[in-house]
């Protein structure tokens, strides 16, 4: 059974990259971080992906939802010290591939979102929980701390304050609360979360893909420096965009009262 399920719509530009350890929580064992490392590598070349979604695959018969439970811990009891610091880097890296992606990426958090498992929602650029989700960076009750950049990511989302209480405590919050600190973008039903991912990569993959992928690159760049330095970022960013054929598409579609269709060109 592969440890990654690949979905492509490509109708739409929409690729679903599901977590396939449903018997483990689909925690990240070795095998897993490096399938989604490999996976997040390949899309970056692959010009009619346009969004990413990923979640976690349903449970067992009788068993709990989980988006990703963090690291499988039934491995790490087998790993030298070598061997972990090895798998961190390997978490890291899965994370930046995910973070970079020059395409947007939506994590679609159903159930438990622990450790690494909320890492990999923290690197997406958006978040939808179901419900039903129980997330939090809880480490630091396995007397370790959030190696795949939890310590960086939340802050940066949460703010600090809310992140070091999180951290430090490990605490594990609902759904409601992660929408009210700013950690998830919206709530819904367990039944319609997939959907609400859909309609949201579906809204998002009917603009120019290329102008997309620029206003990523723009605003990942240019959040954490000055203003100063920020603003000529955002206009090289839009320079890229004005001798591309999507660009005059749009414009033709607008004198001609129809929708654009746009080839990422």
């Amino acid at each position: 059974m592969s440890d990654i399920i690949l979905k492509n719509s490509p109708e739409t530009g929409i690729l679903i990259l599901t977590l396939n350890r449903p018997a483990s929580m689909n925690s990240l064992n070795t095998k897993l971080v490096s399938a989604i490392k490999n996976e997040m590598d390949e899309a970056v070349f692959d010009k009619s992906i346009r969004v990413i979604i990923i979640n976690g695959a349903d449970p067992p018969e009788g068993k709990k939802a989980s988006f990703s439970a963090g690291a499988d811990l039934v491995e790490r009891r087998t790993m030298s010290d070598n061997d972990v610091k090895r798998f961190i880097a390997a978490i890291r890296e899965a994370m930046i591939s995910i973070e970079n992606a020059p395409m947007p990426v939506i994590a679609a958090i159903n159930g438990f979102a622990f450790g690494g498992g909320l890492e990999i929602a923290l690197s997406a650029d958006l978040r939808i929980a179901s419900t039903n989700a129980i997330m939090g960076l809880t480490e630091t009750s396995l007397a370790v701390i959030p190696g795949g950049g939890g310590t960086q990511r939340l802050p940066r989302i949460v703010g600090l304050a809310r992140a070091k209480e999180m951290i430090y405590t490990a605490r594990r919050i609902d759904a409601q609360e992660a929408f009210n600190i700013g950690l998830v973008n919206r709530v819904v039903e367990p039944s319609g979360l997939m959907e609400a991912c859909l309609s949201l990569a579906r809204e998002i993959a009917a603009n120019g893909p290329i102008a997309v992928k620029q206003a990523k690159f723009a605003i990942n760049c240019g959040t954490e420096i000055p203003l100063s330095m920020a603003l000529p970022i955002e206009s090289l960013a839009y320079e890229q965009t004005i001798p591309m054929k999507d660009r005059l598409e749009a414009l033709a579609a607008f004198a001609e009262k129809r929708k654009p269709e746009f080839k990422g060109e």
